[in-house]
């Protein structure tokens, strides 16, 4: 599967969590990394470079800080330059078919406020309506936005539990099954080079890929005997 980001963001240098981000995605050919503010600076989209890229991506990713309930104007003017009738939508159109569309939000206010009786007043379901709507009218599959509330409230350890969740967000099918997480953190402990790892750690990655494994092995007896009964796990 291949992953394009398209990130829209006005001062990106200037931006801790934006910068943070991009320092943690993983080196691999299958993530694209697509800053629209550096690539056109003077506004001028290169629309068929543009569809290009769509078409060679299976994920399409909107990575934006949310301003005033919406994205910065240029993933707004990306949109309406690039999403053109007869390409994805309309006769002749819907090369966007079946591909994945998914968001990665910066969210400056608390996580509390967006919620029907909070400050803001509306849900970021809500709130995000028009690209679920976009979705539909290309025919893709809108995934479950990944949300970022606070980033600069963040303690260390809150980050890096966000950091793993964003790469299974842009690398993983399903990535919001258990299975799935556990297929990728084996897959990445089986990538690590032993080299650059203290003596001994070795045996540790062992450990626990071992204890995942074995985890596996019981949720499925369970998944098997709630199947039995008629339930599902």
């Amino acid at each position: 599967m291949k992953t394009l980001i398209i990130v829209s963001h006005p001062e990106i240098d200037e931006s801790g969590s934006q910068q943070y981000l991009k320092e943690a995605l993983p080196n691999s050919s299958d993530i694209t990394f697509h800053h629209l503010e550096s690539t056109y600076p003077e506004g001028k989209i290169d629309i068929e470079q543009e569809q290009q890229l769509l078409q060679q991506h299976d994920r399409i990713i909107f990575q934006f800080p949310l301003y005033w309930y919406a994205s910065p104007p240029m993933l707004k003017h990306w949109q309406d330059e690039v999403l053109t009738e007869n390409f994805a939508y309309g006769f002749g159109g819907n090369k966007l078919k079946d591909k994945e569309l998914g968001l990665v939000l910066v969210i400056g206010m608390p996580e509390k406020e967006y919620q029907v009786s909070g400050n803001e007043g509306y849900t970021l379901s809500a709130l995000t309506t028009p690209y679920q709507a976009m979705a539909k009218k290309t025919q893709m599959n809108f995934l479950k936005p990944f949300l970022i509330f606070q980033f600069h409230y963040m303690e260390e350890s809150e980050k890096m539990r966000m950091l793993i969740a964003y790469q299974q967000y842009l690398m993983i099918e399903n990535f919001d099954t258990l299975r799935a997480k556990e297929s990728w953190f084996l897959q990445q402990l089986d990538d690590m080079d032993e080299k650059f790892l203290p003596d001994g750690s070795q045996f540790i990655l062992d450990q626990i890929k071992e204890l995942i494994e074995d985890n596996r092995m019981e949720l499925d007896e369970i998944q098997m005997y709630l199947e039995q009964a008629g339930g599902s796990l």
